[in-house]
């Protein structure tokens, strides 16, 4: 090797070295801070947030200061092409690291110059420029009388693109809901006008021919009977062509329970029969199903239950459910453990379409604060579903039931007719999952004849109602995410008085299904001597509501505050403050019963873990206003704690 080749490998080596520690400082990941500018809109504030990858990945995806440069250059194309779909087709997007232009060549130095765990510091200007507006909109092809208002899209409106393009979807979808089947609305071409700042629209449409639902076909059944499904169908051969029927009919499969998937396969031309044949593929969900079940409040203890369901007995959706609790297991207003089991048969489609008739049976024991109760329950229901929107039931049921209270045993045999008549707008497929909008109310008169001592006819009425008010259109927040609910609880028994109506048969507040803070049916008269002295009685009427305020976080977690109120009378025919006797069967008076105190107020906060199956809720609450006789009942406490699955309503 000669001299002069040694100098210049020696050279290159050299150079190597340097160029290599600057590049190996260069790749060590660079952080940063991003500084986006507003441009007076929240709306598009929002969507440039969420569409900039400086912001989005700037702590889960770390890079390189090559890699930053890289990331800010992709950020430019991304934010103009936001800005142009809001209708600014002539906008920049400026972005600067440390204050230095992108373009600058020698921005990698400075970055590279950096001091070890400093941040670069990126920021981002718009200059949007001229706000571009619709001009002309041309319809290339005929359309049925009616169709074109539903582009939706006026002369002079701001060029959004995201309305343009819905509004040749909303005219495809429009002219296909009217039976033209095969109707398509190609994207539309905009032309730039010379003279202003305007785009001019032109549609290519295709109608075709109006079109029938076809051959209706049904793959993949194993246990259900086709001849039955068929008759759940609400779309069928001849009927006019409606893709919101066809998805309507689907939806419906679905609400059956027994199918775990159900998807369409849509003809592309006509079949046989002259219209679009349309193919229901299901698949069966697995036929039993174990479930278990936990919840716990400091009142009631805790419980665990263990569902066991086949969901298909014969082959026409029919469920067979057999459940079984371990209650009051612990908890301050609990003197025993309790049990509640029961088994249910439901035939659905009972008699015709959208009906349905239960059987069930159960026994169940409480050693509650109140009473203890050991009873034995059986009954038919018929529900009938009127609407999407309104259900009614009317029943039979039958009760045999031991009441141990102030010491005194009541035997009861309770013949009862309930009817209800329930609302819920909500559009949700399980009680279980969160609400967000609509209304659940439900109307229940329950007329029953209660044989024992004393015996006693009386009619039991409830009105329960709960409202979900999404506030996205309040604030600039995203929809679901923050919720304010309320509900509210009336209830009064008609035809027997405090002193024969079955101590069970009473109403009772305080817990979580009505005030929380308060121990589980503390709320309301109580005994003022005898061996149940400040326990509850129960009483003649109830009224009560709540109003929470529900906000998530994140994916899977949220928080609530809320404020609960209620109150029940030993008669409404008294006053508050006023006592009653309560005579035992055949005996003499045993206690007197203090009418209400008046209203209670419970608050608290929550915080909500999200689940598949529901929201598990942890909520803590304190009674606001407890007097002395509140404070006298076992299980008061300063606060009360309620863990479980779903929202408090």
């Amino acid at each position: 090797m000669t001299q002069s080749t040694f100098a210049l490998l020696f050279a290159a080596a050299a150079f190597g070295v340097a160029a290599f520690g600057s590049v190996a400082h260069a790749a060590d990941p660079q952080s940063y801070r991003v500084d986006i500018a507003s441009v007076g809109d929240g709306n598009m504030d929002s969507t440039l947030k969420a569409t900039s990858d400086l912001l989005a990945l700037r702590s889960t995806a770390p890079v390189s200061p090559f890699g930053l440069i890289a990331r800010a250059r992709s950020d430019v194309d991304r934010l103009t092409t936001t800005l142009e779909s809001f209708g600014y087709y002539q906008c920049s997007v400026a972005i600067k690291i440390n204050g230095t232009q992108l373009s600058n060549p020698g921005l990698a130095d400075t970055l590279a110059a950096l001091p070890k765990g400093s941040d670069a510091q990126v920021a981002i200007s718009f200059t949007l420029g001229p706000l571009y507006h619709i001009g002309s909109i041309d319809i290339d092809g005929g359309l049925p009388e009616g169709v074109r208002s539903s582009l939706g899209l006026t002369t002079g409106a701001p060029a959004v693109a995201s309305a343009v393009l819905a509004g040749g979807a909303n005219l495809q979808t429009t002219l296909q809901e009217r039976g033209y089947a095969f109707a398509k609305v190609d994207p539309p071409v905009a032309y730039e006008t010379a003279d202003a700042p305007t785009l001019d629209l032109r549609f290519h449409v295709f109608v075709g021919s109006k079109a029938k639902i076809g051959e209706v076909h049904i793959e993949g059944l194993k246990r259900m009977h086709e001849a039955f499904v068929r008759a759940r169908l609400l779309l069928h051969t001849g009927d006019p062509y409606s893709p919101s029927a066809i998805e309507k009919a689907r939806h419906d499969l679905l609400g059956l329970g027994v199918f775990g998937q159900v998807s369409l396969q849509i003809g592309t031309a006509l079949d046989d029969t002259g219209g679009v044949p349309v193919t229901f593929k299901v698949r069966e969900r697995a036929r039993h199903a174990i479930t278990l079940g936990a919840a716990y409040s400091s009142d009631l203890g805790g419980s665990a239950t263990v569902t066991w369901a086949d969901r298909n007995v014969s082959g026409k959706a029919d469920v067979l459910t057999i459940k079984a609790s371990g209650t009051d297991l612990g908890g301050s207003d609990t003197t025993g453990v309790g049990y509640n089991t029961s088994a249910t048969y439901l035939m659905q489609d009972f008699g015709r379409r959208d009906q349905s008739l239960q059987f069930a049976v159960g026994a169940l024991k409480q050693s509650l604060q109140a009473y203890d109760q050991t009873a034995r329950t059986s009954g038919v229901t018929l529900s009938r579903k009127i609407s999407s929107l309104w259900t009614a039931s009317v029943g039979g049921t039958a009760t045999d039931e031991q009441i141990f209270q102030n010491n005194v045993e009541y035997n009861y045999t309770l013949l009862a007719v309930p009817l209800n008549l329930s609302f819920d707008s909500t559009k949700l497929a399980s009680p279980l999952d969160d609400p967000r909008r609509g209304i659940r109310a439900s109307l229940t008169l329950t007329p029953t004849l209660a044989i024992g001592h004393p015996n006693a006819t009386f009619i039991i009425t409830q009105l329960k109602t709960s409202g979900y008010f999404d506030l996205d259109h309040l604030l600039p927040i995203d929809p679901g995410r923050t919720v304010l609910a309320a509900s509210a609880l009336a209830g009064v028994a008609q035809g027997a008085g405090e002193t024969s109506l079955p101590p069970d048969q009473r109403f009772y507040a305080g817990g979580s299904g009505t005030i929380r803070g308060y121990a589980y049916q503390s709320v309301g008269p109580k005994f003022a001597n005898g061996p149940a002295e400040n326990l509850p009685t129960g009483g003649t009427s109830i009224e009560a509501g709540s109003l929470e305020l529900r906000q998530r976080f994140g994916a899977n977690f949220g928080a609530a505050m809320f404020l609960d109120a209620g109150r029940v009378s030993a008669n409404l025919r008294t006053v508050p403050g006023e006592a009653l006797v309560i005579p035992a069967p055949g005996k003499s008076p045993v206690g007197v019963m203090a009418n209400s105190e008046g209203l209670r107020i419970g608050a608290g906060v929550g915080v909500r873990y999200y689940t598949p199956i529901g929201p598990i809720r942890l909520d803590v609450a304190v009674p606001v206003n407890a007097t002395a006789s509140d404070r006298m009942v076992p299980g008061y406490g300063s606060f009360q704690v309620y863990i479980g699955l779903g929202q408090a309503y």
